[in-house]
């Protein structure tokens, strides 16, 4: 494991990284059967596609924690979580062959109509986004795709479409190894056919 320095300072207080070290020093003991490698692609739950650029041990006020580096390639992030809490927080490996074609199942589907208030389904659609699970993704672009061609949706509505549609491709292209955007063509136009 590498030893590097954060980028930045750190705005916590000394009690908040003694509760901090507390806190992750009870998971250190779990074991993963499928552990992060440096490099690796993953996906963080409210940020979407980026890849593990180190994982060492850092010194935070004077603890040593195991963290895991992840860049955002598309919003220029870095994000820094305890290795001990990775899973917690809601990084994940990127998913398998057989969940991306039960989310391209799901794309084809009939759309799910709401008859609940805009803002109710505003927040409920945001939840599912930041939910991090394919699948939830994939009902959400399914399920706006209807009102964004239709011109019926409103600004919000386009916007969160547009997110999920983003974060559904970005992980479809980075399982199939191909440009993000072959994958959205591809997407519109099976959205299309359906």
């Amino acid at each position: 494991m590498n030893v590097f320095k954060p980028a930045t300072r750190t705005a916590m207080t000394e009690a908040q990284v003694r509760k901090a070290a507390a806190n992750t020093a009870g998971h250190e003991k779990t074991v993963d059967n499928d552990p992060f490698k440096e490099g690796d692609a993953v996906v963080y739950a409210a940020h979407g596609v980026g890849h593990i650029d180190r994982i060492g041990t850092e010194e935070i006020a004077g603890h040593s924690l195991e963290v895991i580096q992840v860049s955002f390639s598309d919003n220029q992030m870095t994000l820094r979580i305890p290795l001990a809490r990775a899973r917690a927080s809601g990084l994940r490996k990127i998913a398998s062959r057989e969940i991306v074609d039960k989310a391209m199942a799901v794309i084809k589907g009939k759309p799910r109509i709401s008859k609940a208030l805009w803002a109710r389904r505003a927040v409920e659609i945001q939840a599912r986004i930041n939910s991090g699970d394919l699948l939830q993704v994939a009902e959400v672009v399914r399920d706006l795709q209807r009102h964004v061609d239709n011109l019926e949706g409103s600004f919000s509505e386009r916007k969160l479409f547009e997110l999920a549609l983003d974060r559904f491709g970005a992980e479809i292209a980075v399982v199939e190894g191909v440009d993000k955007m072959a994958v959205l063509d591809r997407l519109t136009s099976t959205m299309k056919a359906a």
